[in-house]
């Protein structure tokens, strides 16, 4: 399998340390550009598409695989071996932000820094924990997906993207992914627990998040952000899932500074 082509990996840029940035539900790369660019002087940045995303290869969707974000996981790990990717910072946003954790979790030798936007380890409330969402709730929007894609990205887009000048640029990107694809994605993304699996990150974390966000409340980003040990959390004040988008100045901003702390801590 050639991953490069697997995943429609995309590099720029040069330099020891690599930006990798890793897509949500329904997006492709593309959905990177206004954050990316910023990176490209100082650092090599990589992109890629989830398979059954944008322009990766559909044909190499194996529904057992991706049953589960660990195999998204897998790929990650892959992107980086195969492209010879090493001290990696890891730029994940909602789903990707789990996928990277998983990643980490599993080779914490390939990745220097995770910064998880709009992280989400469970969707469902459970007891104490607040996600957000009824167990009943999320059945619903899932059956709506199954169902028709059109009118479940049209329910949904006002949360993931508050500005409306980017809704429907969402909604066709959640329509040209394969349907099945699409529904396996979403039920491996809202119905899984990675709870556990926050607090086994060793990788110095930035948590980046909405004070008003649907999908991903602030109760959440509080039990990522003390799950994760040494975790610093970065609350801009605005609505929606998904900042780098509606606003990309302020993730540019939070993200050179916990990355230019570091570098100062190596010296």
């Amino acid at each position: 399998m050639n991953v490069k082509h697997r995943n429609n990996v995309t590099i720029l840029g040069e330099g020891g340390q690599t930006v990798l940035f890793a897509h949500g539900f329904g997006c492709d790369q593309s959905m990177w550009r206004l954050v990316a660019p910023h990176f490209v002087d100082h650092a090599k940045v990589a992109l890629f598409d989830h398979v059954g995303a944008g322009a990766s290869d559909v044909g190499a969707y194996d529904q057992d695989k991706y049953a589960g974000l660990e195999g998204y996981a897998t790929d990650v790990i892959e992107i980086c071996e195969t492209q010879g990717l090493r001290d990696v910072v890891f730029v994940g946003h909602s789903v990707s932000a789990m996928i990277g954790v998983l990643a980490a979790g599993r080779r914490p030798d390939l990745f220097s820094r995770l910064v998880l936007i709009g992280a989400s380890p469970r969707f469902a409330n459970d007891g104490d924990y607040f996600g957000g969402f009824d167990e009943a709730d999320l059945e619903d929007l899932l059956e709506l997906l199954a169902k028709n894609q059109m009118d479940w990205s049209g329910a949904i887009a006002p949360a993931v993207v508050a500005d409306d000048a980017f809704q429907d640029e969402w909604r066709a990107s959640v329509c040209r992914i394969d349907p099945d694809v699409a529904k396996d994605f979403a039920r491996a993304t809202f119905l899984s627990d990675h709870r556990a699996d926050c607090g086994k990150v060793v990788t110095p974390t930035l948590l980046i998040e909405r004070s008003e966000d649907t999908l991903a409340p602030p109760q959440v980003g509080a039990f990522v952000h003390a799950a994760i040990p040494g975790s610093r959390r970065v609350v801009l004040e605005a609505a929606g899932h998904s900042p780098h988008l509606t606003a990309p100045g302020a993730v540019v901003e939070a993200m050179r500074a916990f990355l230019d702390d570091a570098r100062a801590s190596r010296h």
